[in-house]
């Protein structure tokens, strides 16, 4: 219950009880209403535009208010701040300017998920949203990716035909199989691994295929963190 007190002018009661029910709001829809965001990370290829969620649960009207979404392990930490009704981006990371973005007609349903364009392997981690107003914060995480198919060089060599298979690209690192016509492993050496300066990897193994084998070998580089999977097929008449 909000209390005039005794003693003051009526202006001055008004004010008063004005700024209570403000308060009262304020606290009310704090307590209700929580930052919701998905448990699971979000996965991107790089180059890909990616969509971070949060919103309010209930909804409320969030265009008045300051969202915060920040890198905490960066500095500065900012990756992109809404106040007063604009952007304000004078202390966001420099690796974000001109990325990123808010939905201006969904911040009204409560909707202040983060909009990233170009994912690059850098804007992998764990990103904070923050509604000071509410005292409300989340987290999500990213895991950006990279992968590109493999491709299939043939030698011969006195012991059969050497198949070399070899994909470059790829982020995390992969692993590599070598798959007959029936889709059963054929047994090769371990695959060769090495991570570039773009800190890209590059994956790459042979295998000698005999004539009791069958003429038909897959190549297959897959990385299932990020639900990728890329499959190179040849055919060798006569093997």
């Amino acid at each position: 219950m909000v209390h005039v007190r005794e003693g003051l002018p009526v202006k001055s009661q008004l004010s008063v009880f004005s700024a209570s029910v403000f308060l009262l709001l304020t606290h009310s829809c704090a307590g209700q209403s929580q930052l919701i965001a998905p448990p699971q990370p979000i996965v991107a290829m790089v180059g890909d535009d990616v969509m971070l969620p949060s919103h309010l649960d209930p909804s409320m009207d969030a265009a008045a208010m300051t969202v915060e979404w920040t890198r905490p392990d960066l500095e500065p930490r900012f990756v992109h701040v809404w106040r007063d009704g604009v952007d304000l981006l004078n202390n966001q990371h420099p690796s974000y300017k001109g990325r990123t973005s808010l939905f201006m007609d969904k911040l009204k349903n409560g909707d202040v998920s983060l909009t990233l364009s170009g994912a690059k392997l850098s804007d992998e981690g764990r990103y904070r949203c923050f509604i000071p107003l509410l005292a409300r914060e989340m987290f999500v995480d990213l895991v950006v990716g990279a992968a590109s198919s493999p491709v299939i060089n043939v030698t011969e060599s006195s012991s059969g035909v050497v198949l070399e298979c070899e994909s470059k690209g790829w982020y995390p690192e992969p692993e590599l199989f070598w798959l007959d016509a029936e889709g059963k492993l054929l047994s090769a050496g371990a695959p060769e691994t090495v991570r570039g300066p773009d800190g890209l990897y590059t994956v790459s193994s042979r295998v000698t295929v005999e004539k009791s084998h069958s003429n038909s070998f897959t190549c297959r580089v897959q990385q299932l963190s990020i639900n990728q999977s890329r499959d190179t097929h040849i055919h060798i008449p006569g093997v």
